[in-house]
């Protein structure tokens, strides 16, 4: 005989297993970004647009994690009563992924029209991209301790909050430069939306850990 709470044990296992393999290709479409921003910086156009296909194709992926991850919740059922916090996890992950394909569209357009940017400031935004895929690199090993300690998961989610203020102080330090830059405007207002996207993602990466902290507490 089964007991019910061993039954709900296995559930949260199937719900977190779910949960980090979607996680897992977020995390792959998001190590994207700084290599088509490379590739920006080299003014390589075919190679760019090799990077943003790729990143169609993960965004597809990511997509069909997160439908994998509501058909386990909802064959696991009524059984399982912290299913809205696994759900909540998802959707705010799944948002990561949309805010890099916006990202990567947005640079490919950039790149396909030649707009001038001075290679100082596509550096800045390399680095930036990098501290953004650090934070997500530190939300997947906040996830991944979740079923060891809470001791364990809230100094990985120290590591989130950290990476994420490093977007923050980049974020702005950009930001200025931006608007105290010569640029053409139609490639200002691009700029600036990648610039603002990166630290949505980041802004996204914190407020996952904070769901990532409540799933801590019934694992």
């Amino acid at each position: 005989m089964v007991l019910p709470a061993e039954t709900e044990e296995r559930a949260r296992r199937r719900a977190l297993n779910a949960c980090q393999e979607h996680l897992r290709k977020v995390l792959e479409l998001v190590r994207k970004i700084p290599q088509m921003i490379d590739h920006f910086i080299k003014n390589d156009k075919e190679k760019a647009e090799q990077v943003y296909s790729e990143i169609r194709a993960y965004k597809d992926e990511v997509d069909g994690a997160r439908r994998l991850v509501l058909r386990e919740l909802a064959e696991i059922g009524a059984i399982l009563l912290s299913r809205e916090d696994f759900l909540r996890f998802t959707n705010i992950t799944s948002e990561i992924a949309d805010f890099s394909e916006g990202i990567a569209f947005r640079l490919e357009q950039m790149i396909e029209h030649d707009w001038k940017v001075p290679t100082e400031i596509k550096k800045d935004f390399l680095k930036l991209s990098e501290a953004v895929l650090e934070t997500v690199i530190k939300l997947r090993e906040t996830l991944m301790v979740l079923s060891y300690s809470s001791e364990k998961v809230a100094e990985k989610a120290g590591e989130v909050e950290a990476a994420e203020r490093e977007v923050d102080e980049l974020y702005r330090t950009l930001e200025i430069k931006l608007l105290n830059s010569k640029l053409e405007i139609r490639a200002l207002l691009l700029l600036r939306d990648i610039l603002q996207l990166l630290e949505d993602s980041a802004d996204k990466a914190e407020d996952a850990v904070e769901a990532a902290l409540i799933l801590s507490l019934i694992m």
